[in-house]
């Protein structure tokens, strides 16, 4: 029986670098654990990631599950990676087809339900990824997180936190499959409370037994699209067999002689690209690191990129500018020149066309480096659960628009804009860091933060992580406690509207990171895991 704890530290704590020539660094202690067990058992990094990324499905509902997208970077010993496995639309998905649904008014797809719901791709990447990487038989990586779902666990205090607030909301437990899912008493589970999975421990049996194949083209895909027929959904067993996840490379740029790299778009990891492409132009570590003026600067680079990117970025194949043109350095020159150090300002595009996530990451003795995301999106995503597989769906066709004049527009096929953005840094041409932070539109702007605390002030990758953020939010900005009264204060005298705000599990995002000593088999590495979550950087 579980003692009646107040489950909510009343002190703040402070988590120090993990050491390791193996190590894994996710959200979820079990998943760091069922990755890590997969190295001392013969495997590698891209083994434990994958094993890792399969547990979290299970461990952190709230942020990603089967119905998942991914995306990774990855460092084979050689040379780098980048794997698209985001979801395209269904073949029926036009403009009209929602207009014609939800009225000629409508923006965007909806947020909930089946229209919400593009081809998961987070099963194919885990069979791509060991199809070309791994070691151990894929059945071996799914394994931990099947004895999870089947033998359940102690559902922890951040992912309780997330779960409670999906279950007060009627526009996911409305959605088809998702109470009978994660309501098992009527409720969300309390903290501490035992939680098991039976039918997505089925699913992942199937997926197991197949390689991923009954996902998209057999008894798993079948169960998809019947559920879709049955509750007004689109997806048919043609959309999932014929979808392909991409090895897409990285777009990247200089930043203090570092290289950050990032996977293309749809993805806005180039907002973070462009965002320290402007601040190159300025002495940041010149400035006192938690000071206004340096967070100003920062904040002022990130509101230039996400001008462009929210105008600019979609499905590569749509895109009217190219990420080469985003990233020309005399450009990034002259949206530098428009910073004022002395007050915030609103910015428009600059370029005018010329035509709830899980991040973790893993990395071995043998120099392997694994920088692997997957998310549901909005919390749990569509709310949208397969009975009888456990399969929840996420919400990606919700980053599509319907405004005809926008590289976004939805299309069958297509990808949408998408935020989830793994990172890594090199320098020279080698693996230095293997990173992300997650959370929405927070992504680049963790990204941003986080480096630059280790590349201007060299602050340790747990201190960067656990530093305060802040985050822009519609042209105002948000800040996490932790920022001294002076800076807030400052801040504001520099005409920065700041909007606070409480939870920063789920406003100022959370991060894993792997920083590379030397030789990985003698020096190994140094890794973080963010206090925003209920994780853990394991090594050995």
């Amino acid at each position: 029986m579980t003692h009646a704890f107040d489950w909510n530290s009343a002190y703040p704590s402070r988590r120090t670098p993990v050491f390791a020539r193996n190590v894994v660094s996710t959200s979820h202690p079990w998943a760091a654990q069922a990755g890590l067990a997969l190295i001392q058992r013969g495997g590698n990094a891209v083994d434990a990631a994958i094993a890792a990324a399969a547990a979290m499905t299970i461990v952190e509902p709230c942020s990603n599950g089967l119905g998942s997208d991914a995306f990774c970077i990855l460092w084979d010993g050689q040379q780098l990676h980048g794997l698209n496995a985001s979801g395209c639309a269904p073949a029926a998905w036009t403009p009209d087809y929602f207009q014609r649904k939800y009225g000629a008014d409508a923006k965007t797809p909806p947020k909930r339900g089946w229209d919400s719901v593009t081809v998961p791709g987070a099963v194919s990447a885990w069979r791509a990824l060991s199809d070309r990487f791994g070691k151990l038989p894929f059945a071996d990586l799914i394994a931990p997180a099947i004895d999870i779902a089947e033998r359940g666990y102690a559902v922890p205090t951040i992912v309780q936190h997330k779960w409670v607030a999906a279950a007060e909301l009627p526009e996911i437990t409305s959605q088809p499959g998702w109470s009978a899912a994660f309501m098992p008493h009527g409720r969300a589970p309390h903290v501490g409370e035992r939680f098991t999975f039976h039918e997505a421990a089925r699913t992942l049996r199937l997926i197991a037994e197949t390689r991923g194949e009954a996902f998209y083209r057999g008894e798993v895909a079948h169960a998809i699209a019947a559920h879709a027929r049955a509750n007004g959904g689109s997806m048919t067993e043609a959309d999932l067999a014929a979808y392909q996840p991409e090895w897409v490379g990285t777009v990247a740029k200089e930043y203090r002689g570092h290289t950050l790299h990032e996977i293309p778009p749809n993805g806005q990891g180039i907002a973070a690209l462009m965002a320290l492409g402007i601040l190159q132009h300025f002495d940041l570590g010149a400035l006192p690191v938690d000071s206004a003026a340096a967070q100003h600067l920062q904040i002022e680079a990130m509101k230039l990129a996400f001008a462009d990117v929210y105008r600019h970025v979609a499905e590569p194949r749509s895109m009217r500018l190219t990420p080469a043109q985003m990233l020309d350095d005399a450009y990034l020159a002259s949206r530098a020149k428009l910073i004022d150090p002395k007050r915030a300002q609103h910015y428009g595009t600059g370029l005018a066309p010329k035509g709830g996530t899980i991040y973790l990451t893993a990395a071995d003795a043998e120099g392997r480096m694994v920088s692997f995301i997957q998310s549901n999106y909005m919390g749990f995503g569509s709310g949208v659960v397969v009975p009888g597989y456990g399969v929840s769906l996420q919400n990606r066709g919700h980053g599509f628009t319907l405004d005809p004049t926008s590289d976004n527009l939805v299309g069958p096929g297509k990808r949408p804009f998408h935020t989830i953005i793994p990172a890594f840094l090199t320098k020279d041409g080698q693996p230095v860091m293997s990173f992300g932070v997650m959370g929405g539109d927070m992504q680049p702007q963790g990204h941003l933060q986080t480096l630059s605390r280790m590349l201007d002030w060299q602050q340790n990758p747990q201190a960067a992580c656990d530093a305060p953020r802040w985050r822009v939010n519609s042209g105002k900005v948000n800040c996490e406690g932790g920022f001294t009264p002076a800076a807030l204060q400052g801040l504001k005298d520099l005409g920065h509207e700041l909007l606070p705000f409480t939870d920063s599990y789920q406003d100022y995002g959370a991060g894993q990171f792997i920083w590379r000593l030397g030789d990985p088999a003698v020096e190994g590495y140094a890794a973080a895991s963010d206090p925003r979550r209920d994780g853990q950087a394991a090594g050995y």
